[in-house]
């Protein structure tokens, strides 16, 4: 279910897309074209296989004729929204059932075909998925008064067989956090709670940190439009000194650990917005004290070289008591690993240093959703299972 579709009719019943339905919306859905060129972009360097490029374009092109004429309250053709939903898990690197779930999810509720129809169209599978998103979308719809927020985030798991369908509420709601602002002002700070309360903890949970902080911030901006704004202007104007300060600290780094040969690719570490704002009001500080606390990432190749670079950081520069974490020997539960340490670097000012395997930064980046890349359909092994039994811990969250 979307949250923000103008009331409209039902349009007819669509069984199956013409050659090309975009012709008859050319008009008004340029938009439309490019959003259809950009996932088959993404398909292809992704999943890579012919048939999952032609399974999704079809699915493409069955959401804009199912869709019809209808728009977003912003006005644009309403089919843009699951397509950007659909790119959205694209770069997660979901498979092709899942971005074709995602290209129909809105279908059932908002036009006259039915989820059956989308099964016999597209397999069980999809089917599958489109009628669990359904069913999560009318139970998010409860107010407040009705569940706890902490319920609705045990309801989404236990009620979801299949955790894509939980992965698909949340491309969803974070394509609809984006076009927030062509709502009313009331409906924006209702929908924004939400997403604080159920949407980004559900992120956070399943391991999807990037889209966990842009949740996160998109809702701050709308709930405090005035602080937010007050402290994206503070970061922007000390965005080159903390640049220059990482640059600076990797250009130490780097040659000490080719000496020890160890292959590794650095990078800094973005401070969030809304994150920013909650250490500032939990330790009662001010913005130099969050904000200036500097921080690297650094990836190399194997487990080994983890460990490696961790001793050459510490020869670098002196390691403070009490800071650091080994997330590869004891990972998270969503499956998270890396290790953490904090030094005192240059200018006596403290660094944080985070070290892990590409394999792990993957996992980081996209937590559960790293499981479902490129596997197309296929089913699942004793081993992948296996990964997947920290789910179980999920409720009891």
């Amino acid at each position: 279910m979307s949250i923000e579709p103008q009331p409209v009719e039902k349009t007819p019943r669509a069984k199956r897309p013409a050659a090309d339905p975009i012709a008859k919306v050319r008009a008004l859905a340029r938009p439309v074209e490019s959003l259809r060129e950009a996932l088959r972009d993404k398909v292809a360097s992704g999943i890579g296989t012919a048939e999952a490029a032609r399974i999704v374009d079809d699915a493409f092109l069955f959401a804009v004729e199912a869709h019809g004429t209808q728009v977003r309250a912003s006005g644009e053709p309403y089919v843009t929204h699951p397509a950007e939903a659909a790119l959205i898990l694209a770069d997660l690197g979901l498979d092709a059932a899942t971005l074709v779930a995602a290209l129909l999810h809105d279908v059932p509720e908002d036009t006259s075909v039915t989820t059956a129809e989308i099964a016999e169209r597209f397999g069980d599978e999809v089917g599958i998925l489109v009628d669990g998103v359904t069913k999560l979308s009318k139970f998010s719809a409860m107010s407040a008064e009705e569940q706890h927020a902490e319920n609705i985030r045990k309801m989404f798991l236990a009620m979801s067989q299949d955790i894509r369908v939980v992965l698909i509420k949340l491309g969803d709601r974070l394509h609809n956090m984006r076009t927030l602002a062509a709502l009313p002002a009331e409906k924006q700070r209702r929908i924004a709670r939400q997403t604080l309360e159920i949407y980004a903890p559900l992120a956070e949970r399943l391991g999807i940190w990037q889209m966990k902080w842009e949740l996160e911030d998109l809702a701050f901006k709308a709930l405090e439009p005035e602080r937010y704004h007050e402290l994206a202007s503070m970061v922007e104007l000390r965005r080159d000194l903390r640049a220059d300060y990482v640059d600076r600290a990797i250009a130490i780094l780097k040659p000490e650990l080719e000496r020890a040969g160890i292959e590794a690719e650095f990078s800094g570490r973005a401070k969030h917005l809304y994150s920013i704002h909650k250490k500032m009001a939990r330790r009662s500080s001010d913005f130099s004290e969050i904000y200036d606390v500097y921080a690297i990432r650094v990836i190399v190749e194997n487990l080994r070289d983890c460990y490696a670079a961790l001793g050459a950081v510490h020869s670098v520069w002196r390691p403070i008591p009490n800071q650091f974490d080994d997330y590869i020997a004891v990972p998270k539960n969503n499956l998270y690993q890396s290790l953490h340490t904090a030094v005192v670097a240059l200018d006596g000012r403290p660094l944080e240093v985070q070290i892990r395997t590409r394999s792990m930064h993957e996992v980081a980046e996209v937590g559960i959703a790293a499981h479902w890349r490129y596997k197309d359909g296929t089913q699942a092994d004793a081993a992948y299972d296996a990964k997947l039994a920290w789910l179980r811990q999920l409720l009891e969250w």
